[in-house]
């Protein structure tokens, strides 16, 4: 069950990791320095943007799962 469980983890640590990398990055460091990305601050996810936040937040509340599910095993 323990390998189990942690073939899990890796799936989900490793789809996460895709679906991070594959958002928008929005301008990268030029707004923390007050570049001249203002507009983008207040816009709203759309399309297949939304679906790809809804289902990186899905994964890590998945990966979460699995990890304590995998903590509470080996204890």
């Amino acid at each position: 069950m323990e390998k189990i469980l942690t073939v899990v983890q890796v799936v989900f640590a490793v789809g996460l990791i895709g679906l991070i990398l594959l958002q928008n990055k929005g301008g990268g460091l030029s707004g923390v320095f007050g570049g001249s990305e203002v507009s983008n601050v207040y816009r709203t996810k759309r399309g297949m943007e939304k679906n790809l936040f809804l289902l990186t937040i899905i994964f890590t509340i998945l990966f979460l799962g699995a990890s304590l599910a995998n903590i509470l095993l080996r204890a």
